[in-house]
């Protein structure tokens, strides 16, 4: 029997006038693609602050509380940032230029790297001291890395077409930026499926796209699993994109009767779409040993509840596990200091659908987690059990640690203890560690002190390279990659639809380089604020960043930086750095 709620005939509808308006869309020339997005700046900003009180109210609290700074990055200021990013690359190519300047892509170490960001001086000055670098698969070349750049747009158009969008229901930003990237990059029109946790969010989509929506380009559509199955199956969408699981990623292309495994094993899929995603993981954060002073842990301490804490841990790169020296003198004070943070936070629930369930398995596992939040959230687990041959699957009662096997998707951090007497033989081990015994290859972060890595630089290097991650942050929390516009977000290359993990392809990615050149991208960010990074090796003008968990009017200066974004002007700077200072 059809559910009620399955409008079979709306969908059809919404994919017919799609397909009416894909070849418009195709033939619409690059001067107009710029002036559209041009024209979808203002009512990002327009918009901006209805949107962030939208999320703030669906999370449990209000648009004043210190959690709406997370909401601000989030949603309209990581809108307006990727938007500026594909604005930026199209405003070259309208004017003859490669899309990626030539100065940007160079051979290092055996390897061609594009350095991505900073990509204006906007940037340089707004996150002052953070870079980017994708580096490219071995064997690509710099000049096959800017051939390949934007082939859309330079004498290699691709088919049109309808690509579906299958909405995430944590981050708010993520359907929209999908939007973008399939139609500014793939060349197709999108149907987007809101995704039923933030199904509040399409007037506010609907709004910002209005012009691609006039035009047939774009179609928003409600629904949970039955409108989605209708849809990955319908004969009139070409490709799927999703955000999600891998469960999700699964059932589409295996089906979920009791012959999806055997579909799965001999590789006869239900579903032969083209088909992209990010699906996430159990991702960690690396500290290594060095000389960490008092400071330096509190900072760091805040860094890593960020990376815990933001959205209340639904989020895909979440920093799960926490990897530390186990006999580094500085590991029991870190952990002082992350206990302090997570009590100092104001109180907030884990909203996502489910969590309340994942927690609890959390707490049944280890019946001596601490917790540090109300509502048995915020947990801690200070010593999750592990062996220390990475070959080796530590169990719990029998069982493989959940906190190693499954992505939590919620406040609980499990710290894993490693030897390691150097941070050559410490390295050695977290990155087998990572990359052997933890599912997911989408994000991880890696902290270590500027003086350590200056002595031990091989090391870092090493480490680096060997870092199966789509995204690895040093001193960074990777998911700043998501935000950017210009980095390309996406797992690790390697993964098929029999064994998908974190996903497969690039989004976001505004110099539009070949998925097939892609291997990662590295983010790097001082290691202490400013002044005091002068004292660190890390010398910046950043303070503490607005985005931190911890930060006293990070939701104040977010909301400036949006705008600034959209609308860019030297008189709106000191407004924002009075603000971020005051944080």
């Amino acid at each position: 029997m059809t559910s009620p709620i399955l409008d079979i005939e709306a969908l059809n509808r919404a994919v017919a006038e799609l397909r009416e308006g894909a070849g418009t869309w195709t033939a619409t020339p690059l001067p107009e693609r710029v002036r559209l997005l041009e024209r979808l700046l203002p009512r990002i900003a327009d918009g901006a602050e209805d949107m962030v009180t939208a999320c703030a109210r669906a999370k449990g609290y209000g648009p004043d509380s210190p959690w709406a700074a997370e909401d601000w990055a989030g949603a309209p200021w990581a809108l307006a940032q990727t938007t500026s990013a594909y604005l930026r690359v199209l405003r070259r190519i309208a004017a003859g230029k490669e899309p990626v300047d030539a100065r940007a892509v160079r051979e290092r170490d055996g390897r061609t790297v594009v350095d991505v960001f900073p990509a204006t001086g906007w940037d340089g000055l707004l996150l002052n001291g953070f870079t980017a670098r994708v580096w490219t698969r071995p064997g690509t070349t710099a000049d096959g890395v800017r051939r390949r750049a934007a082939a859309a747009y330079r004498g290699r158009p691709v088919a049109s077409g309808v690509a579906l969008v299958l909405g995430a229901g944590n981050v708010a930003a993520i359907t929209a930026l999908d939007i973008l990237h399939k139609l500014y990059v793939d060349g197709q029109v999108v149907i987007a499926k809101m995704n039923p946790v933030n199904a509040y969010l399409r007037p506010h989509f609907e709004r910002v796209f209005g012009e691609f929506v006039t035009r047939g380009w774009v179609r928003f559509v409600d629904g949970g699993a039955a409108e989605g199955a209708h849809l990955t199956t319908h004969e009139g969408v070409d490709s799927i994109h999703v955000t999600g699981s891998e469960r999700t990623h699964d059932a589409i292309v295996w089906g979920t009767d009791e012959k999806a495994e055997e579909r799965r094993r001999a590789d006869t899929p239900l579903n032969t779409k083209p088909f992209s995603s990010e699906l996430g993981g159990v991702s960690p954060c690396v500290v290594v040993p060095g000389p960490w002073s008092a400071a330096d842990l509190r900072f760091q301490a805040e860094h890593i509840v960020t990376s815990k804490m933001n959205n209340s841990g639904h989020n895909c790169v979440a920093s799960q596990i926490l990897v530390l020296p186990r006999d580094w003198d500085g590991t029991e004070p870190l952990l002082t200091e992350i206990r302090q943070v997570l009590r100092e936070l104001p109180a907030r629930t884990d909203y996502y659908p489910g969590a309340d369930r994942r927690l609890a398995a959390v707490r049944a596992a280890h019946p001596k987690a601490e917790v540090h939040g109300e509502g048995d959230c915020r947990l801690l687990v200070p010593d999750v059990p592990t062996a220390t041959d990475a070959s080796h699957v530590p169990d719990v009662d029998g069982q493989a640690d959940m906190l190693l096997t499954d992505e939590v998707f919620g406040s609980a951090l499990g710290v894993v203890r490693l030897p390691g007497a150097t941070p050559e033989s410490f390295l050695g081990e977290a990155v087998a560690f990572a990359n052997d015994r933890l599912p997911g290859t989408l994000g991880a972060t890696l902290l270590v002190h500027p003086r350590t890595e200056k002595d031990h630089r091989a090391a870092v290097d090493t480490a680096l390279a060997g870092l199966r991650y789509g995204t690895i942050g040093v001193n960074c929390w990777s998911a700043i990659g998501f935000l950017l516009g210009y980095t390309p977000w996406g797992a690790h290359p390697g993964h098929t639809r029999q064994s998908i993990g974190s996903g497969v392809g690039f989004v976001h990615n505004a110099f539009m380089l070949a998925d097939d050149d892609i291997e990662k991208t590295v983010l790097r960010a001082p290691f202490a604020p400013a002044p005091r990074g002068l004292f660190t090796g890390s010398p910046s003008l950043s303070p503490r960043p607005p985005y931190f968990v911890t930060h006293r009017t990070g939701a104040t200066t977010l909301q400036r930086v949006t705008r600034f974004t959209a609308a860019p002007g030297i008189a709106k700077l000191p407004g924002i750095f009075a603000s971020a200072l005051r944080g």
